[in-house]
């Protein structure tokens, strides 16, 4: 089973290395790894050159935007199924992708979802975002599966289309719902942990984002013919939160805090 790894990235020179490497590290060699740069003018092009050898293919070039350039990989892909790995991201453990490829091929399913590990800075684990309770139906209240978490049969895109460049941070929501809902794939949760995740991103950036992806989550349910009710959306945080204390098993009163905080931006 060939895996493919899609990074998109831009100015990220601070990052990028770490992300790279830790796709090298992979104990799983069956692996395309594609890098979509958008032009980045910092030091970003420079890391992609010294470490080709790790890369199987990868453009620079301007785009419309996160998710066209996510669609560039996916277009570029030849796996049997794909996955993201942002570029300020790095994978949970070197075996990551071994433990895909076994469950993928145990369970012969359309997609897994799993548990990503969200740090800030300095390393700090501040959440757990786990798919243990999660399930479709959930989409309608606010609530999708950590999206890096995600492992899609390529066949999928082929099928039912690629990110939907009409959304500006929903994009992916909206695949989900496509996928999920509408088309009604075949999924299990593989409680594997894939994802260090950085703090941080498009839809992290406080109230503002906060009511765009609101808005941009209702459009979403609407255009796949979902019924829902905008004002359990509205209170999205509150399902954040009941799914953050079944998850949680140990943390100090400064770290649910940190985490009180995260759970209340997305």
């Amino acid at each position: 089973m060939k895996i493919t790894l899609i990074t998109v990235c831009y100015n990220s020179a601070a990052t990028l290395e770490k992300t790279i490497l830790s796709v090298a590290g992979q104990s799983y060699k069956n692996i395309e790894y594609i890098i979509v740069d958008c032009n980045s003018k910092d030091g970003t092009l420079d890391i992609i050159k010294s470490h080709k050898d790790k890369i199987t293919r990868w453009i620079s070039e301007p785009d419309k935007g996160l998710y066209d350039a996510m669609n560039k990989g996916i277009d570029m892909a030849t796996g049997d199924i794909i996955g993201i790995l942002n570029s300020d991201d790095t994978f949970y453990s070197n075996t990551v992708l071994a433990e895909i490829a076994d469950f993928h091929t145990a369970n012969n399913i359309d997609a897994s979802v799993g548990t990503i590990m969200q740090h800030n800075e300095n390393g700090k684990v501040v959440r757990v975002y786990s798919s243990k309770y999660w399930n479709p139906e959930k989409l309608k209240i606010g609530y999708m599966p950590p999206h890096p978490s995600i492992f899609f049969k390529r066949e999928l895109f082929e099928k039912f289309g690629n990110y939907n460049l009409g959304f500006i941070i929903g994009a992916d929501y909206e695949l989900i719902i496509r996928f999920f809902l509408k088309e009604k794939i075949s999924w299990k949760n593989s409680g594997i942990t894939t994802t260090a995740m950085l703090v941080g991103g498009l839809s992290s950036s406080g109230t503002a984002s906060y009511n765009l992806i609101t808005k941009e989550i209702q459009q979403a349910l609407l255009m796949n013919d979902i019924t829902f009710s905008p004002f359990k959306i509205k209170l999205r945080f509150v399902w954040k939160i009941l799914e953050f204390y079944r998850n949680v098993k140990k943390g100090s009163q400064s770290s649910l805090l940190e985490s009180m905080i995260l759970l209340a931006k997305i």
